[in-house]
Formats: structure tokens, C-alpha cells, sequence
């Protein structure tokens, strides 16, 4: 029943492990192809975004380009401001996402601005632009951190370049002011979820611009960030899975270097949104699953009780054939046995010695039998009764057996008060050193008898040996024993006497 219900269990256990495992493989694969495909999907978006966002420095680095030529080239007195500012006015709406142009002399006043009238005393020298430009003599286009303009109190990027005087000296700065709201109407059309956001940031860390838009973020300098540091040092393209260093939300990030600029675009997802639809797909699989696998239990389990119930029929039907069988076991037992001394019945000491003298002509061995009987048995049972001549039987048979010592040797209650002892691989020697000490042991014992010479119950023991063909007619081994047995008791008893 055990080993049944074993291999019901353990095919089971086979079967479940290999479905549960099975789901949690398909389930993680699942979930690695979702992540894969937010991965390739930032990345697309970064792309995008990256070319927009160049693409609009390079239109203002180009416009800024030509009005640094006419500066540099005509001078920044009032005419020439006037007709700058109408070339201007002509060219702004070309490009919608400027949010201004501003020209500075080298002390940071306005000189114009595309936005109206200057304000009294408008004056930049303190920007990072303006001091930029004033120190590094470099003609290069230079991108600024967010600032709020002064003329709108707009959030504005900064795309600036210095011109000089005729001597080549710093003469001041013009200045292309890109809203952000412009990039945070583009950046908002892409659906980045409730935890998502959206990054334009400079090389050294500073953030740009980030949708959704918070104000507290603009110029705010990430460069000690997990992201920052383990990935866009050495890195020009790539994605990660950090905790976002501005809001503590963990994201899934795709970012992407400017190859021309000192840009970073940056697309995060939030990681818990990303995999909404994979949870729900691992949740129905592990429903289906954990369905099967209940379905799997029952059967199994339906399974184990008919083994159940099958195993308790055989077990009943083995436990009442034990009982036979120990029935049988007892009634044969009682069969081989003597009842009133315990001794081994006739039946049994014919059987042995038959078996006994094969055995000892196969192995060429010596076979020993003493016949013993009780000297003056019928005057013991006149004198004290049959009750105390059953009691004399048991003890007498348990002195013969006590002295029968081998687990081979057999002594048996051959007929009334005569007993005997079948000793197997025994010489004649042997034979006598038991019979003596029997006698010995019965005058130790001094069981009393009044009709007897000497006083005490004792026995007269006929021995016999025999081997080889000797042995061909068993039956003669105890005629051969009984003849010295009646000898023992002729010459005065309480003695033994080995046959010829």
C-alpha cells in the first residue's frame, strides 16, 4: 500500500513540479520579453526625441550664426540693432519654439529684445551664459541651463553665442530663448503612463527640461545619481532600472548621447505600469495553473483513497490468513508437543529421529538417542496419587530438558513415564556425560519416593549410538536403546547402560 501510495505521490509531485515550473519559466521569460520590448520602445523614443531636440538647436545655432555675422560684421549701434531686429521679426515665425532673441553689449545690457520694449535697466551679466561667453573667448554655441526669462517670466533654455568688436574684443551676446512649455507640449503627446517622465539634460548632469514638469527640478543637477554615474560617463546609448533620485519611483530608463551636442535625451517608465500587462497575464496563468494543479490533487487524491480502501481489503484479508496461519501454527505446535510436560510429543520424536539419522548418514555423522524411564513410576502414582505423578512427570521432563543443552539435540515424552532424547553429531561419550547428568541432576533435585529403594524418584537410561548403514533402519536405534534401557532397570536401576 505504502509503495502504491509512494508512486501515486511522487507522480504528482512529478507532474505538479513540472507544470509549476513550466508556468514560472513561460511567466519569467514573459516577463524578460516585456522588459525587452520597454527597453527597444524607450530607445525608439529617445531617438525621436533626441532629433527633435537637435534639430531645434541646430536651426537656432544656425540663426544665432547669421546674426553674430551681421554684428560682427556691421557693429551693434542703434541702426544696426533697428535693422536686426526687423530681420527678426521676419524670421521668428519661422521658428515656433522660440520663446525670444535677445542681443547684449559686453557689460550684459540689452541691447534689443524680440520679446518688446527693454525693460529700465534690463541687465544679464549675472547669467551663466553671459559670463560663459565673457570669459571663454571659444565661438562655439553654447546651451544653457534653465532659466526663468526676465522679460516673461517664462521657463527658457538658453542657445547663445558671443560676437566681438572689430579688434576681436568680447562685445557682447546674442541669445535664443527656447520655452519650455514648447518641449513639455511635444514631450506631453507621448503616453509615458502616470509614472513615467521624460529628460533633456546636459552632459555634466544638469536637467533641462523634465515632463511631467516640475519647477522645483529645473537646473537641478543629477550627476551623483545611480544612472548618472554607472551609466552615461561611459556610455552613449543604453537602458537601466534604478529609483528615480527626484521622486523615489523606480523606473525603467532609456537614454541616448547626443552625438553632436551635449545633450541627453532620457525616457523613463514607471516599472510597476510597465509590467501591468505582464502581471496580468502571469496572474491568469498562475489561475489556469493553480486550477490544474487543484485538479491534478483531487484526482490524486481520489486516486490514494481507492488504494487506499484496496489496500485496507488486502490488509483485513492478510491479517485474517495470519490468523489462520497462527491458528495452524498453534494446532500443528500443539500436535508435536506433550500437553502435561511440554516436552516434544511421539509423533514429533519419530519424526526427528527419522530425520535426524538421514542427516547423519548423509554428513556421516554419529547419532545419539537415550531412552530414559522413571524407576518405579505405577508404586509412585499408588502411593501419592495421578496428580502428583503428573507433577513428578513435568519436573522430571524439565530436569531432562534442562540438561539437553544444543538447539539440535531434542527431548521428547515417548509413552507414559518413558522419555527420550535424540542428540544429533554425538558419540557415545557424549551420550553418557548427559545421562549422568541427569541422574546427578534428579539426586539433586531429591523429588521424594517412599515405594522406592533409595527414597527419591529416579530414572534408568538405555544409550545408543549409530552411524553410516547402521542407520539405514532408524527403528533399530531404539530397539537398541530400549534393550539397554530394561537392562539398566534389571541391574538395580538408577543407572545407565550403553546397548550393543
Amino acid at each position: 500500500m505504502k509503495r502504491d501510495t509512494h508512486l501515486v505521490v511522487l507522480l504528482l509531485l512529478v507532474i505538479g513540479c513540472s507544470l509549476a515550473s513550466l508556468t514560472v519559466w513561460k511567466v519569467l521569460a514573459s516577463r524578460e520579453r516585456a522588459l525587452k520590448e520597454v527597453d527597444v520602445h524607450g530607445l525608439n523614443l529617445t531617438q525621436a526625441l533626441a532629433t527633435y531636440s537637435e534639430g531645434i538647436v541646430r536651426q537656432s545655432s544656425v540663426l544665432l550664426l547669421g546674426l553674430v555675422e551681421r554684428l560682427e560684421t556691421e557693429g551693434s549701434g542703434p541702426a544696426q540693432i533697428e535693422r536686426l531686429s526687423a530681420l527678426i521679426s521676419r524670421q521668428e515665425p519661422l521658428m515656433p519654439q522660440l520663446s525670444g532673441i535677445t542681443v547684449y553689449d559686453n557689460q550684459g545690457r540689452w541691447l534689443m529684445s524680440s520679446n518688446g520694449p527693454i525693460p529700465f535697466g534690463a541687465n544679464s551679466r549675472d547669467r551663466v551664459y553671459f559670463i560663459h561667453h565673457r570669459d571663454d573667448p571659444s565661438p562655439e554655441t553654447f546651451i544653457g541651463p534653465p532659466i526663468q526669462s526676465r522679460s516673461n517670466q517664462e521657463w527658457v533654455i538658453t542657445v547663445s553665442r558671443r560676437f566681438n568688436d572689430a579688434h576681436g574684443a568680447f562685445a557682447g551676446v546674442v541669445a535664443v530663448t527656447l520655452g519650455i512649455e514648447n518641449f513639455l507640449r511635444l514631450f506631453g503627446t507621448i503616453d509615458v503612463g502616470q509614472d513615467g517622465a521624460i529628460g533633456l539634460s546636459y552632459t555634466d548632469g544638469t536637467l533641462l527640461v523634465r515632463y511631467p514638469f516640475r519647477e522645483q527640478d529645473m537646473g537641478r543637477n543629477f550627476s551623483k545619481s545611480p544612472i548618472y554615474a554607472k551609466y552615461l560617463v561611459d556610455r552613449s546609448v543604453g537602458t537601466a532600472s534604478f529609483t528615480s533620485s527626484l521622486d523615489g519611483v523606480e523606473r525603467l530608463y532609456a537614454f541616448r548621447k547626443s552625438d553632436r551636442l551635449p545633450l541627453i535625451t532620457t525616457i523613463a517608465l514607471g516599472k510597476h505600469e510597465a509590467l501591468a500587462a505582464w502581471r496580468t497575464e502571469a496572474l491568469l496563468s498562475g489561475v489556469v495553473v493553480t486550477g490544474l494543479l487543484g485538479l491534478n490533487g483531487l484526482i490524486g487524491w481520489f486516486l490514494i483513497v481507492d488504494i487506499r480502501r484496496r489496500t485496507t481489503a488486502e490488509d483485513q484479508l492478510r491479517e485474517t490468513q495470519q490468523q489462520l496461519l497462527s491458528s495452524n501454527r498453534q494446532l500443528e505446535l500443539l500436535a508435536m508437543k506433550d500437553a502435561l510436560t511440554g516436552l516434544a510429543n511421539r509423533r514429533c520424536f519419530d519424526q526427528s529421529l527419522a530425520l535426524e539419522a538421514r542427516r547423519a548418514q548423509r554428513e556421516r555423522t554419529t547419532l545419539a538417542l537415550l531412552m530414559i524411564d522413571i524407576d518405579y513410576f505405577k508404586l509412585f502414582n499408588d502411593s501419592f496419587g495421578h496428580v502428583a505423578g503428573d507433577v513428578c512427570l513435568q519436573s522430571v521432563g524439565k530436569i531432562i530438558e534442562e540438561c539437553v543443552r544444543r538447539p539440535s539435540d531434542l527431548a521428547a515424552r515417548y509413552g507414559g513415564e518413558e522419555m527420550g532424547v535424540i542428540m544429533p553429531d554425538t558419540d557415545v561419550e557424549g551420550a553418557t556425560v548427559v545421562a549422568q547428568l541427569i541422574l546427578d541432576r534428579l539426586a539433586l533435585e531429591n523429588i521424594p519416593h517412599n515405594a522406592s529403594p533409595s527414597g527419591r524418584v529416579s530414572v534408568s537410561i538405555g544409550i545408543a549410538t549409530a552411524t553410516g548403514s547402521q542407520l539405514d533402519h532408524w527403528q533399530r536405534v531404539i530397539e537398541v536403546a530400549d534393550k539397554a534401557l530394561y537392562s539398566a532397570k534389571a541391574s538395580g536401576r538408577n543407572q545407565w547402560l550403553i546397548g550393543v
